[in-house]
């Protein structure tokens, strides 16, 4: 059996970071394999996580539904089947619901749950908590063990508000309130482990497995029309933004077609693309550092995530930039096949973007 490991939370809370944490200090001499289900249509953080060693399978796609009922179980399927890893590890998208993806593995045979973990931004829990509801408090409600990130960058007060907020959600969580940099990974692993002990008692079946089983009949009949409907509004907003050469959009957010393709779901629960778009860039443009903190400096407060990977200006070095509301990181790496920046929120405006990142 595959052990594995899924580390949930929400958009830029910090789930990379610590699977590089983890991967340099506890699974050292293991077959470990990373399985990434990115929200929009560039996956970024494959490439932050091949520099660690990962073996990365990106499942991409602005139809969560089919990732989650399609895609993912398949490609967790295919991993066990070809790679026989010791251990998988699921990072999923940051707007995924926790209790979907559990309920996707337990369909692979193979597996072996070793923990369900979330990770949460402590310096806006709060704010998560109120705005995005349905998608950061399940991740939270669902975990056994809640891993907070930033703490330090925190008081007492806001880390125990913190504190009761997820205590709310969930009582019976292990909470790690300790600065990452002062604990080993292994500390960490441990903790989520030892609070885990198989799948939540009330997890339950899919509540609509008759309509579930239709619609994965419909989508196995439709996948490739679907693909193709995704390719062609990508290659149409391109057109429509008269782009240079080098340049590509990716529009990922929904339409009234896709909210069409979501209607097995309960009528007061959404999917992420019913709630958030997604853009994502394809740029050969350069940047200093001074362009692309000026450019995330003009993101709105709909906002909620931004990353990338671009050619550093005049330099033949690569930067990564990390964005959430109110902190900017930016950062040397490894070189992509292009330039890649991916921008998730609310009613995205695709012209503001490429005028912020000097697309023409």
């Amino acid at each position: 059996m595959t052990k594995v490991n899924v580390i949930s939370g929400f958009l830029g809370a910090g789930k990379t970071t610590l699977i590089r944490k983890l991967v340099s200090e506890v699974f050292t001499g293991q077959k470990v394999v990373l399985v990434e289900n990115e929200f929009g249509q560039v996956g970024i953080d494959g490439s932050f996580l091949k520099e660690a060693g990962i073996e990365i399978r990106e499942i991409n796609s602005g139809c969560i539904c089919c990732t989650l009922k399609g895609d993912f179980e398949k490609a967790l399927a295919m991993v066990v089947e070809q790679y026989h890893p010791d251990r998988i590890l699921i990072e999923p998208s940051g707007v995924g619901k926790l209790s979907d993806i559990l309920r996707a593995i337990r369909t692979v045979d193979g597996l072996q749950i070793d923990s369900y973990s979330t990770v949460v931004d402590a310096k806006r829990c709060a704010i998560y908590h109120k705005n995005f509801r349905e998608f950061f408090d399940d991740q939270i409600q669902t975990a056994t063990c809640v891993i907070l990130s930033r703490t330090q960058e925190i008081d007492q007060d806001r880390l125990q508000a913190d504190v009761d907020i997820i205590r709310q959600l969930n009582p019976d969580a292990r909470i790690i309130t300790t600065p990452w940099d002062q604990l080993s990974g292994q500390a960490i692993f441990d903790a989520m482990t030892g609070s885990t002990d198989g799948y939540p008692a009330d997890l339950g079946e899919d509540e609509d497995e008759d309509e579930d089983e239709e619609h994965e009949h419909e989508h196995d009949h439709e996948d490739h029309d679907h693909e193709h409907e995704h390719d062609d509004a990508a290659v149409q907003a391109a057109a429509n933004a008269g782009l240079s050469a080098g340049n590509k959009i990716y529009v990922g957010e929904g339409d009234e077609e896709e909210h069409e393709h979501h209607h097995h779901h309960h009528h007061d629960e959404h999917d992420a693309d019913e709630v958030f778009d997604s853009i994502g860039m394809e740029t050969i443009n350069q940047y200093s550092r001074e362009d692309l903190e000026q450019a995330l400096q003009g993101l709105g407060d709909n906002i909620v995530r931004a990353k990338g990977i671009v050619p550093e200006k005049n330099t033949g070095k690569w930067l990564f930039f990390d964005y959430v509301p109110g902190d900017v990181d930016i950062r040397e790496g490894s070189a992509a096949y292009t330039g890649l920046i991916t921008i998730i929120g609310e009613k995205v405006d695709i012209d503001q973007m490429k005028r912020l990142f000097g697309i023409q």
